[in-house]
């Protein structure tokens, strides 16, 4: 048995997100079927990260285990063969320990969450960012992430379905830079907790449009409560850039 590390890119649109579901398409199952179909083994993909639905991939890191031999290079052209049309493309395929694991060997993970302060409706980039019609203070959102970062209880910003042991976590950056008309924020930490990301780009954004102010951040961090949290921003403009291993 040989164990295989891909990094997996894809655009979320079409799926449930990255976990099998019940009620409509994930991108784990795409590539289960997909190597099912190269090798006639049934193989569990298991990845750093569970992306919701609707949420995108540009470095996501996964693994699976197949028995028959076959080189990393045949595999990944296989798998992506067999992936066409799904929005889904294995980007590089390797060989690892067996010990490796996609999510509990990882060290770190990265997001990044695309916001366009404009008027307009987006066209070709619907989907995957989040319009903000309003004027956005990058500055001052700047400030408002600033009071995240470090160690702190992130209830507030968890949901309630989050399945997590502990609302504990070490936010090591979260930073907001703006670009003409694109705001970009990106966040990096151990682990999150599901819909942390969102959660915080949502209250960032009122920040932005002088609705909170960064010491409004500071009082829902503190406040331990999901009922403070001001806005969960949605799943259109977010993206798991990469994920770092020892």
């Amino acid at each position: 048995m040989t164990r295989f590390a891909l990094t997996v890119e894809y655009d979320g649109r079409p799926f449930m997100g990255w976990q099998r579901q019940d009620h409509g398409p994930s991108v784990q199952q795409a590539i289960e079927e997909a190597a099912f179909e190269v090798t006639g083994e049934t193989v569990a993909c298991h990845a750093a990260g569970r992306t919701d639905a609707g949420v995108h991939a540009l470095g996501m890191r996964a693994h699976i285990d197949i028995a028959r031999p076959i080189t990393p290079f045949r595999l990944m052209e296989a798998l992506n063969a067999k992936l066409r049309p799904a929005p889904v493309a294995i980007l590089e395929c390797e060989m690892v320990a067996g010990g490796w694991h996609a999510r509990f060997s990882c060290i770190a993970r990265h997001y990044e969450y695309r916001i366009i302060q404009r008027r307009a409706p987006l066209t070709w980039e619907k989907g995957l960012a989040w319009r903000i019609a309003n004027e956005l203070d990058a500055g001052a959102m700047a400030e408002g992430a600033a009071r995240l970062l470090g160690r702190h209880d992130f209830t507030t910003f968890r949901s309630a379905h989050c399945q997590a042991d502990s609302p504990l976590r070490t936010l090591d950056r979260l930073d907001v830079a703006r670009e003409g008309e694109r705001i970009t924020v990106r966040a990096s930490a151990r682990s999150f907790l599901h819909h942390q990301v969102r959660s915080m780009v949502g209250c960032l954004a009122l920040v932005g449009q002088g609705k909170w102010t960064a010491d409004d951040m500071s009082a829902a961090l503190e406040a331990k409560d999901r009922a403070a949290l001001g806005l969960n921003a949605p799943s259109d403009g977010l993206f798991f850039l990469r994920a770092d291993y020892p």
